[in-house]
């Protein structure tokens, strides 16, 4: 019988992707009324890969979006956790907000009731699915809020930068991460082909 290698791998997305924001503009975290931790100031951020699975017959990951602040003693805190078809996207909101200093709107539902949440906040301790993300620029920040309940006011999630130097290295960096969620997603495909063909 012929061996499958099933390894799949290790992209390191944590490492490649980490982003210092304490020459940046004051960011925060933990701002919203429902929180179950004090706002902390976000010190760096970075993407990680949380898992890679199969989900209703085809390649399926999950990310997050994790912050550091040294008031956690740099532990990785996710903030966000979403899907593959959701960086893309994010990041040019983020970008348009910046430079057009209007607010953004951006619909993360998913695509019938029975799938997967795109888009889950872990800032309130409920890891609530999102159906929208709002993102408000001001002079010096982009507030990325979301509604976490119909009918009730946005909620501040947390803050980034909006300095031409944050959004040039945030485009640069999720512009990589995504390529390698791809480049996974890929490698998972070839990996179960293999095994079928083997099978």
């Amino acid at each position: 019988m012929q061996h499958i290698n099933t390894t799949i791998t290790d992209r390191n997305l944590e490492q490649s992707t980490t982003i210092s924001l304490k020459r940046e503009p004051a960011c925060f975290a933990y701002l919203c009324a429902r929180a179950i931790s004090a706002p902390v100031p976000v010190d760096a951020i970075n993407l990680d890969l949380a898992s890679a699975d199969w989900y209703a017959g085809r390649a399926s990951i999950w990310a997050t979006l994790d912050i550091r602040s040294a008031a956690t003693n740099d532990k990785p805190t996710a903030v966000l956790g979403f899907d593959e078809t959701f960086l893309r996207p994010f990041t040019r909101a983020v970008l348009e907000a910046a430079t057009t200093r209007s607010a953004f709107r951006m619909s993360v539902t998913p695509g019938d009731d029975h799938a997967k949440p795109r888009v889950i906040e872990y800032i309130t301790g409920d890891s609530k699915p999102l159906a929208e993300i709002v993102l408000t620029p001001h002079d010096h920040v982009i507030l990325v809020s979301a509604v976490l309940e119909d009918g009730e006011p946005e909620e501040t999630l947390f803050q980034l930068p909006r300095t031409d130097s944050f959004l040039r290295a945030f485009a640069k960096m999720t512009h990589q991460a995504d390529q390698a969620l791809k480049d996974t997603i890929a490698e998972m495909e070839k990996l179960a082909r293999r095994r079928q063909a083997a099978a």
